[in-house]
C-alpha cells in the first residue's frame, strides 16, 4: 500500500496512460543552448528515470522574434529535430514521456524585433513591441502549427502550449495589454480568440492521438488582468479547441507579488486550480510550491487538482517520484526554493543547476562513481560545504567521518533557518540528517577537534565555516551591542529601537527578523495573502486585493545601514532580492547607505555619512546588531598545514561570502568526487 495513492495512480489520456500524476514542469535550463545534445539528453532521461510521469521541456521559441533572447533555442532546421530527436529516444528508453513547451515571449522578449497585441511596453524589457497586423497574426499562429507539428516529428509525446505567464498569449488576453479595436481586441470573446486558434489549429495538424497541454493564467496578479469567469470561459474554449490537459500558470513575470520563491507558503495556489475543477472535462494541472510528495498527495486528495506540476523539485532530485514509491520520502533532496542556482542563473545568462544538487544541468560532467579504493576521510565541520562532503565520499564508498564542536549538524543553515520565509532549511537540515545516517557516516558532534586527532586518516577536509569580521567601532563591547548569531542563533533579547548595521545577506535577515512576531506569513497562507495584497480572482479582477497589501505592524523600529553608497540590498539574489526589499519597506524599515560608524556610547549609535563624514547624527536606539561582514575560521587548517600535513579547505573556510552555500555546497560535492 503506498503512503502517496492519488499521486502516483496512473492517469488515463485515453490514447496514451501516464504512469503517475506528476510532471515535471517547464525549466529553461540553458542546456539546449550549450548545443551538447548529449548533455541535454541525460538531463532529462535521468529524471525519466527517476519515475516522473510526464515532462516538459524549456520553452522553445516558434519563431525568431518569439524567442526569449537573440539566439533562443527552437525547431527551425531539420538539424534541430535531429538533436531533439537524440533527446526523446533518450527519454523514452529510460521509460518516461516528454512534451516541447512552445514558449512565444511577445512584449517579453529581449530583443528590438519583439511583437504584441499592442505597443505597450513591458516593465522588464527595454524593447517596445511592434503591433501585429492581421497578416503577422497569422504567421505567429502557424508558427505554433510548424513547431507542434516539428516537435512530433522529433518524437515528443506532446507539445505545451504557453499561454501563461504574461508571454505572448497572455498579452491579448487581457486589456492590460491589448488595445485593439479589431476582431482580436475589445470583448473577452475578440481577445482570447488567438488562443484558442492556436489551440485549434494546432490540434488539427497533429491529429488526436498527441498530448496538447495549454498553459492557463489562473491568476494573473497585474492590474485590468483575468477574472474568474473569464478563466473559466477560456478554459472550456481550450478544451473544445482540442486541448488535452489544462496546466496552471500564475501571475505574470511583472507582478510585485512572489509566486515561488522561498518565502511563499507551500501549495500557496492550489485554492486557484481548484476553482476550475469540475467545469471543464479533461484533467487539470496545479502548480507553485510544491515540494514534497506529502503535500502533492493532500494536493490532489483534496480535489484541488488531477495533477501536480513540480519543476525545481526536479532539479533537487531526479529520483524523487521513485523514492516516494519506495517509502524514501525523507531521502528526497529538499527544493528550498531559494532561486539561488536556478532562475539567478537562468537570468544572469548562465547555466542553471540546483543548491541542494550540484550534479542538476551537469549529469555528464560532475559524475559519482564508486572509488577506485576505499579511504579513511575526516571532515571537520557540519555545516553545507562538510555535509555535501560526507555524504558525496560515503556515496563512493568511503570510511567517513563527520566532526563538528556544535550539538548539532547544519551550521549556518541552522542559523538561516530562523528568519521567517526561510523555513524550508529546517527540511534541509533534517535531510543532511537522514541521509548521514542512509550513507553511515559515522557523526561525532560536541567535539573541539585538534591537529593530534586527524592523524590517522588518508584525507582530511577542513569545512569549519566564517566567524563573525569584527567591524571595529568604538563601543562596540556595549551590553546593548549583538552580533547576528546573538539574535538568531541564541535568541538573546533585542529592544523595540534596533540599528543593524550591515546590509548584505545576513543584515537583511536579522531585518526581517526583528521586524516579525509570532507566526511567519510563510506559515499561515491567509496572513501571507494579505500581506501582498493576494485577492479572489473570483471577485477581484487579476487577483489583487483592492486594498492592497496589508501587512502586520512591523515588531520593532528597525534601521538598516551599509558603509557603500548604493542602493541597499544590490547584492542579493537576482529574482528574490527585490521581494526582501519590498518586504522590509512594507515593515517600514529605513534603510540608509554610505554611513560611516563613529562610536557606540550612552546616547546611541554616533554616524556620519561619505568620505567627508558629513551629517553627523546620532541614532536613539536600544539595540545594535552587528553584521558587519565575516572571515574564514581557519585557524584548524592553519594549524595542519604548519605541521606539514595536507588538508583540503573549503566552504566558507575557504571564502567568507555571505551564507553562500550554494558554493559550499557545490565545492564540497566536486571534491568529495575527485577523493
Amino acid at each position: 500500500m503506498t503512503e502517496y495513492p492519488h499521486l502516483l495512480a496512473p492517469l488515463d489520456l485515453g490514447f496514451t496512460t501516464l504512469k503517475n500524476r506528476v510532471l515535471m514542469g517547464s525549466m529553461h535550463t540553458g542546456l539546449e543552448e550549450t548545443k551538447d545534445w548529449n548533455r541535454v539528453a541525460e538531463f532529462y532521461a535521468e529524471r525519466a528515470r527517476g519515475g516522473v510521469g510526464l515532462m516538459v521541456t524549456g520553452g522553445m521559441a516558434p519563431s525568431k522574434e518569439g524567442g526569449v533572447f537573440p539566439g533562443a533555442a527552437g525547431l527551425f532546421t531539420p538539424e534541430d529535430i535531429a538533436n531533439h530527436k537524440i533527446v526523446t529516444d533518450r527519454v523514452h528508453e529510460g521509460g518516461g514521456k516528454i512534451a516541447m513547451q512552445i514558449l512565444h515571449a511577445g512584449r517579453y522578449a529581449y530583443g528590438p524585433e519583439c511583437v504584441s497585441s499592442s505597443p505597450v511596453k513591458s516593465p522588464i524589457s527595454p524593447f517596445p513591441p511592434k503591433e501585429l497586423d492581421e497578416d503577422g497574426i497569422e504567421k505567429q499562429i502557424q508558427d505554433f502549427v510548424t513547431a507542434t507539428v516539428r516537435a512530433r516529428e522529433a518524437g515528443y509525446d506532446g507539445v505545451e502550449i504557453m499561454g501563461s505567464e504574461g508571454y505572448f498569449l497572455n498579452q491579448f488576453l487581457v486589456t492590460h495589454v491589448n488595445k485593439r479595436t479589431d476582431r482580436w481586441g475589445g470583448s473577452y470573446e475578440n481577445r482570447m480568440r488567438l488562443p484558442v486558434e492556436v489551440v485549434r489549429r494546432c490540434r488539427e495538424a497533429v491529429g488526436e492521438d498527441f498530448i496538447i497541454i495549454y498553459r492557463l493564467s489562473m491568476i494573473d496578479l497585474i492590474p485590468n488582468g483575468s477574472t474568474h469567469e473569464e478563466v473559466v470561459q477560456l478554459a472550456k474554449a481550450v478544451e473544445a479547441a482540442g486541448a488535452t490537459i489544462i496546466n496552471t500558470g500564475i501571475g505574470w513575470h511583472e507582478a510585485r507579488i512572489p509566486t515561488i520563491a522561498t518565502s511563499v507558503p507551500r501549495r500557496a495556489f492550489a485554492w486557484v486550480t481548484k476553482k476550475l475543477m469540475g467545469k471543464v472535462g479533461i484533467p487539470v494541472i496545479t502548480s507553485n510550491r510544491i515540494n514534497t510528495p506529502e503535500v502533492a498527495e493532500d494536493v490532489l486528495a483534496e480535489g484541488c487538482a488531477d495533477m501536480i506540476s513540480m519543476a525545481r523539485p526536479f532539479l533537487a532530485d531526479a529520483h524523487f517520484v521513485n523514492k516516494a514509491i519506495a517509502g524514501q520520502g525523507n531521502q528526497i533532496a529538499p527544493c528550498i526554493g531559494c532561486n539561488q542556482a536556478c532562475l539567478d542563473h537562468t537570468f544572469g545568462g548562465k547555466l542553471t543547476s540546483c543548491l541542494v544538487n550540484p550534479q542538476a544541468c551537469h549529469e555528464t560532467e560532475l559524475t559519482i562513481a564508486p572509488a577506485a579504493a576505499a579511504k579513511k576521510i575526516a571532515i571537520v565541520g557540519a555545516g553545507p560545504a562538510g555535509l555535501s562532503t560526507a555524504m558525496t565520499a560515503a556515496q563512493r564508498g568511503h570510511d567517513v567521518t563527520l566532526f563538528d564542536r556544535a550539538d548539532q549538524i547544519g551550521g549556518q543553515l541552522n542559523v538561516a533557518k530562523q528568519v521567517p520565509g526561510k523555513e524550508e532549511f529546517w527540511g534541509l537540515v533534517d535531510w543532511y540528517g537522514a541521509m548521514m545516517d542512509q550513507m553511515g557516516v559515522t557523526v561525532v558532534l560536541n567535539t573541539n577537534v585538534t591537529s593530534d586527532d586527524l592523524s590517522d586518516f588518508d584525507d582530511v577536509v577542513i569545512a569549519t565555516g566564517v566567524m563573525p569580521r569584527d567591524p571595529g567601532i568604538p563601543g562596540q563591547d556595549r551590553e546593548n551591542v549583538l552580533g547576528y548569531l546573538d539574535v538568531l542563533r541564541d535568541k538573546k533579547p533585542v529592544g523595540k529601537r534596533v540599528a543593524v548595521i550591515g546590509a548584505g545577506g545576513i543584515g537583511f535577515d536579522v531585518s526581517e527578523f526583528l521586524v516579525h512576531e509570532g507566526d511567519s506569513p510563510t506559515e499561515n497562507l491567509p496572513e501571507w495573502m494579505a500581506e501582498w495584497g493576494v485577492g479572489d480572482p473570483e471577485t477581484e479582477r487579476g487577483g489583487l486585493a483592492p486594498e492592497g497589501p496589508q501587512p502586520h505592524a512591523p515588531a520593532r523600529d528597525v534601521i538598516l545601514m551599509q558603509r557603500k553608497a548604493k542602493a541597499l540590498g544590490k547584492g542579493l539574489g537576482k529574482t528574490t532580492g527585490w521581494i526582501h526589499r519590498a518586504a522590509l519597506k512594507m515593515k517600514n524599515v529605513k534603510m540608509l547607505g554610505g554611513v560611516n560608524y563613529e562610536k557606540i556610547d550612552d546616547q546611541g549609535l554616533h554616524i556620519s555619512f561619505g568620505e567627508t563624514r558629513e551629517n553627523p547624527e546620532v541614532l536613539d536606539v536600544d539595540t545594535i546588531v552587528l553584521c558587519a561582514g565575516q572571515l574564514p575560521e581557519r585557524s584548524l587548517a592553519d594549524a595542519l598545514i604548519e605541521r606539514g600535513v595536507s588538508c583540503h579547505v573549503i566552504g566558507g573556510a575557504d571564502v567568507a561570502a555571505e551564507l553562500d552555500a550554494k558554493r559550499a555546497i557545490n565545492q564540497g560535492t566536486r571534491l568529495a568526487a575527485s577523493l
